[in-house]
């Protein structure tokens, strides 16, 4: 009889403000795959809105994956998709006073303020990943997205599909191969 292999956690999160027209669109995203039947039980979906307090609460559940879902400027083409792998600023040398300061606001929780937090108290995920959308505008204040992000809406849920499927094969072969 072989070792029961622990089953990989991955939390799929959707940021951004919906009254921010194309910043919604890690919020649309989420909503999107969360009516979907034929995910994973290794895979919940949420939507944090802008505030990054309920990700860090949730993620001291314990997760093996992170996929945050976001509008991400890059001076792309509207609707344009990006697959990214965050890099933390390293806070080592900041004073303990400084950490405080840093993390202490809650209003500026950000997803990646709240990434760092988890670093600190060891209970960030060993994999993140962003799937990002380009927006065409991020400063009006409307509801609903523009058309080229509404219409990137459904190549992104593939490419968050594809993620989660390759993310879980590979890391049940190489727990098999382990074991």
């Amino acid at each position: 009889m072989g070792m029961k292999v622990p089953e990989q956690k991955i939390l799929v999160a959707g940021v951004g403000n919906v009254l921010q027209g194309d910043d919604g669109f890690g919020i649309e995203l989420a909503h999107r795959l969360m009516e979907r039947e034929d995910l994973s039980q290794s895979v919940k979906v949420i939507e944090t809105g802008i505030g990054g307090m309920s990700l860090i609460q949730e993620l001291m559940y314990g997760y093996n994956a992170i996929v945050i879902l976001d509008a991400y400027k890059n001076n792309g083409t509207p609707g344009q998709l990006y697959l990214l792998e965050p890099v933390l600023p390293d806070m080592s040398d900041l004073s303990p006073h400084e950490l405080r300061d840093y993390f202490s606001d809650t209003h500026y929780a950000t997803p990646m303020r709240a990434l760092n937090f988890l670093t600190h108290i060891d209970s960030l995920p060993e994999t993140i990943r962003i799937i990002g959308c380009e927006p065409e505008e991020l400063d009006d204040f409307r509801i609903g997205l523009s058309p080229p992000v509404a219409a990137a809406i459904e190549e992104a849920m593939q490419m968050v599909l594809a993620w989660i499927d390759s993310y879980l094969n590979e890391t049940n072969c190489a727990q098999h191969e382990a074991v």
